[in-house]
């Protein structure tokens, strides 16, 4: 992706009655090959009932016609949308730390291991924990975040596949 857009347009159209509806998607999306997207992103499978299904084949149908996708995405799993939250609290570049904290969080991680001992590896956890939120959150480090975020979650390099594997609990 390129670029994002939160409520984007509006779209309008007539139903076979006549009646005017209207419909604004949750997210614009443009891809590398400058192709786009227009999402929407309900909070539980069914929101919206009956309104929500007619505006989806409105929506697909004027994308088709610019030759645009649309898509309804699944609500993200609760804990999974938990641990981003918690995440995105630590997106801002303020979390990075002093000079040269960034990159001893990333080496810490070099193999996975445990979240508070590759924060104590670098230093006082206290101070070190934003950079590795920070990290977690621009892909830098992974985890498996289906689960729990805690102090024994597995944290590795980026590319590393947490998932399906324990998070050490001792």
């Amino acid at each position: 992706m390129t670029g994002l857009a939160g409520r984007p347009v509006r779209l309008l159209w007539r139903t076979p009655r006549g009646q005017v509806r209207s419909w604004v998607p949750q997210l614009f999306a443009r891809r590398a090959d400058g192709t786009a997207l227009l999402a929407d992103c309900p909070g539980h499978p069914d929101a919206g009932g009956e309104r929500a299904r007619n505006a989806a084949e409105a929506v697909a149908q004027a994308c088709a016609d610019i030759g645009w996708a649309s898509r309804r995405l699944l609500p993200l799993d609760d804990v999974l949308a938990a641990n981003l939250k918690w995440l995105a609290g630590y997106r801002h570049p303020r979390n990075v730390g002093r000079p040269g904290l960034a990159a001893a969080v990333v080496e810490a991680f070099a193999r996975p291991r445990p979240l508070i001992e590759g924060a104590g590896a670098v230093g006082d956890p206290i101070a070190v924990l934003p950079a590795v939120f920070h990290a977690l959150w621009r892909g830098q480090l992974t985890a498996d975040l289906t689960t729990p975020l805690h102090e024994r979650t597995l944290v590795g390099p980026r590319g590393w596949s947490g998932q399906g594997t324990k998070e050490g609990a001792r």
